[in-house]
């Protein structure tokens, strides 16, 4: 980063502030799903409304991520983390006493503005508070553990507090984890510290970023009631690339732009944004796919479907620890190759082994292990790659650009899988059908950690500067 640490942050504090806050921003992707039944149930949510409850979040946590990010370097990343964790605690507060659905779905609209604000705050906040060189290539990895981790969390904390506590405390478990980072951030990170840069909020790139980039969400997350060829769909999605066309035009131009788009022109920057892209896109269509499977087709309920998920949080673990001390040694890009080459492996091997008599070890277990040490292998370098070598005026809009790629890149994933899912199964309801859906879905996620691996060996530069070593 090239900056000096200013205000002498409690730097033990502040990791664990950003871990804990950027854990919130991940498992709420993903805490829902499996209890979108109780949901349902406890609400009386009409099936057509019951995606907006996982939708609203990707649609607001996506739209306003640039905004969100710029507004650090302007506000001042310690500000942005507290009042978007202050933010995303009123709305799980509001969420998990809702007692209509628009309550709920609004709170998860509000969750995601919330997170957005939040997360590349947190961050910015940590390649700001962490010194150079080993300590803060552990930073990353603490960081990339708990944004691969808390996906996969989700699914399984979602299955057990649906279970065994109420839906509710799917939203009310935020709570004493905001309160903890607002808390931590407080006593870490003094007030004078990196209380933001001279300038002012580009207002209407800001308008034209997060309506296209919330067009581009919701244009793809409709499509199971839209199809890609519908007027609706095409409509929303030609009117997120003019928008998006406009904000790059208009950016080139805006005396404080919201993103300086020579950001994109660093191979690095870009070709790390790109490959997480395609990485999520496969990660969040695969961990859809797979809960799936388990509940409807072997026929598992939510909790046990949930821990199903653990062989795969510990192998994220494990990759991640064995990239961050390669990292010291070895460059970003044959991480990166490596790791979208494994986990392309794991996805398509669970994509071949699943059958409607399959045994969990077989289909799920085994190769759920090669499966998370690829996507671990990948998590450090990716965040080192999109925010190394940066001013530190520049730190939340990487942040926020490399969370955008994420938010993205599952959306759209989510949304083409599924599709390529319901057209294998054809409208038919036999379990064989199902499955095989399923199957094509997960083999079509291995096919984006290819492309990924693709990215790594082409777009990456063979030595660029790292977060780690800058």
């Amino acid at each position: 980063m090239g900056d000096a640490i200013v205000g002498n942050p409690d730097r033990g504090r502040a990791l664990a502030a950003v871990a804990l806050a950027q854990f919130m921003a991940t498992l709420d992707m993903s805490i829902v799903n499996v209890a979108l039944p109780a949901i349902r149930a406890g609400l009386g949510v009409d099936p057509s409304a019951l995606p907006w409850v996982v939708n609203a979040y990707a649609l607001f946590f996506g739209g306003f991520l640039l905004l969100g990010g710029r507004a650090a370097d302007v506000f001042g990343q310690r500000r942005l983390l507290v009042l978007g964790t202050a933010v995303f605690a009123a709305a799980s507060l509001v969420g998990g006493l809702a007692r209509d659905p628009w309550q709920l779905i609004g709170a998860r609209a509000l969750q995601g503005l919330g997170a957005a604000l939040m997360a590349p705050a947190a961050l910015a906040l940590l390649t700001l508070t962490q010194r150079e060189g080993p300590e803060r290539a552990r930073a990353l990895g603490v960081y990339a553990a708990v944004s691969a981790v808390g996906g996969s969390l989700g699914v399984l904390a979602g299955g057990l507090l649906a279970e065994y506590a109420g839906w509710r405390w799917v939203m009310l478990v935020n709570v004493p984890f905001a309160v903890a980072v607002v808390a931590l951030a407080v006593r870490a990170v003094p007030p004078g510290a990196f209380a933001g840069v001279r300038g002012r909020l580009d207002a209407v790139g800001a308008v034209l970023a997060t309506a296209g980039v919330g067009a581009l969400i919701l244009g793809v997350t409709r499509t199971e009631g839209h199809p890609w060829t519908s007027t609706t769909t095409l409509l929303t999605l030609a009117g997120a690339v003019a928008l998006l066309i406009a904000f790059a035009w208009w950016e080139r131009r805006a005396p404080e732009p919201l993103v300086r788009l020579e950001l994109l022109a660093h191979r690095s920057v870009s070709g790390a944004n790109l490959f997480m892209l395609l990485l999520c896109a496969g990660q969040f269509a695969a961990f859809y796919f797979v809960s799936l499977y388990l509940q409807q087709v072997l026929g598992l309920p939510g909790a046990r479907a949930g821990l199903a998920f653990l062989p795969m949080c510990l192998a994220v673990v494990i990759g991640i620890a064995a990239s961050t001390r390669l990292l010291r040694r070895v460059r970003v890009r044959p991480l990166l190759i490596a790791g979208g080459l494994l986990a392309a492996a794991g996805f398509l091997w669970l994509g071949l082994a699943i059958g409607p008599d399959s045994g969990v070890a077989a289909a799920v277990l085994a190769p759920s292990v090669p499966t998370g040490l690829g996507i671990g292998l990948c998590f450090v370098p990716l965040t080192a790659a999109a925010t190394g070598g940066l001013p530190r005026h520049a730190a939340g809009t990487a942040s926020a650009l490399l969370n955008s790629a994420r938010q993205i890149g599952g959306a759209i994933g989510l949304a083409a899988l599924v599709t390529a899912q319901v057209a294998v199964t054809g409208g038919r309801e036999e379990v064989s059908a199902t499955t095989d859906g399923y199957g094509v879905g997960l083999v079509l996620a291995g096919a984006c950690l290819l492309a990924a691996a693709v990215v790594g060996a082409v777009v990456l530069p063979r030595a660029s500067r790292t977060a780690v070593d800058a």
